[in-house]
């Protein structure tokens, strides 16, 4: 009786299959579209201007390298900062007593972190660093602020990251390092976290992707030059801010200029988020 009734109902189950399996394909084309567009206006427009005295002139002189070494140098310094805190954070989480309040607030607190307007960060960066520089170290806007409102930004996808990734090494490695009497310190930097370099990296990774093309917090740290910098308690150019600024200059060299820094840094951040992808991918 039983086969008699899922009989009939076997080839309606395969059209409803194959009807559903075509609806989440025809989605997933329509998603993407906008992101072929988007890409396609870019590579068009960017292409035609992309020449080898953009890398070695300023902006002041229709070049971008003056940005260029701006991004480069305040993702230098976000890095500094947010690496070295953000694993620590993560390796706090993970190791060291993860079910205390005071390791369920820091986790909860880096968590919000990670939903804050990036807009927000560069406001609360422009009080912190800023204004008091400017009243202590008599400078205001520089590269080293725009590296430290970079540095909140990145610094709680890395520590996440960090606490996830060291929960999947496998709990026998510490009871191996334990058992041969290893201290929790040599534990961690000896097995737990060389066992997790790989997966470590895409975060890191990630992160500085993030990082690179934001513009609202280098708006109130960073400023902007249409020169090279002085040094780095100077107003200093980046690629996201150059794009905002020129985007509607009237200047046909500068509106070209624009395109071209946007293809430049779609492709910084593709480069970027490459070798992330095939890290995670090798890694599952």
């Amino acid at each position: 009786m039983a086969t008699k009734l899922t009989t009939p109902l076997s080839p309606l189950r395969n059209v409803f299959d194959r009807g559903m399996t075509v609806l989440a394909f025809g989605l997933t084309i329509v998603g993407i579209l906008p992101l072929i567009s988007v890409l396609w206006n870019i590579i068009s427009k960017g292409l035609p201007g992309l020449t080898a005295v953009m890398f070695t002139k300023p902006i002041i002189d229709d070049g971008f390298a003056n940005a260029v070494v701006g991004t480069l140098t305040m993702i230098t310094i976000a890095s500094l900062l947010s690496i070295p805190i953000g694993i620590a954070t993560g390796i706090y989480l993970a190791e060291y007593q993860p079910t205390t309040r005071i390791n369920r607030t820091i986790k909860f607190l880096t968590t919000i972190l990670t939903g804050v307007p990036s807009i927000v960060v560069g406001i609360f960066t422009y009080n912190a660093v800023v204004l008091v520089s400017k009243r202590l170290f008599d400078f205001s806007y520089s590269a080293v602020a725009g590296g430290i409102a970079l540095a909140i930004l990145m610094l709680p996808i890395i520590a996440l990251t960090t606490e996830e990734v060291l929960k999947l090494v496998p709990n026998n490695f510490r009871l191996a390092s334990s058992g041969l009497g290893g201290s929790k310190f040599q534990t961690i930097t000896r097995i737990i976290l060389p066992a997790a370099v790989p997966a470590l990296t895409t975060g890191v990774l990630l992160a500085v992707a993030r990082g690179i093309g934001e513009t609202a917090p280098l708006l109130f740290t960073a400023l902007f030059a249409q020169d090279w910098a002085d040094n780095l308690t100077s107003p200093t150019a980046s690629l996201p801010i150059l794009i905002f600024n020129l985007y509607n200059d009237p200047d046909p060299v500068k509106n070209q200029l624009v395109w071209t820094a946007s293809l430049f840094l779609l492709g910084v951040v593709l480069v970027i988020n490459l070798p992330a992808r095939f890290l995670a991918n090798r890694n599952r």
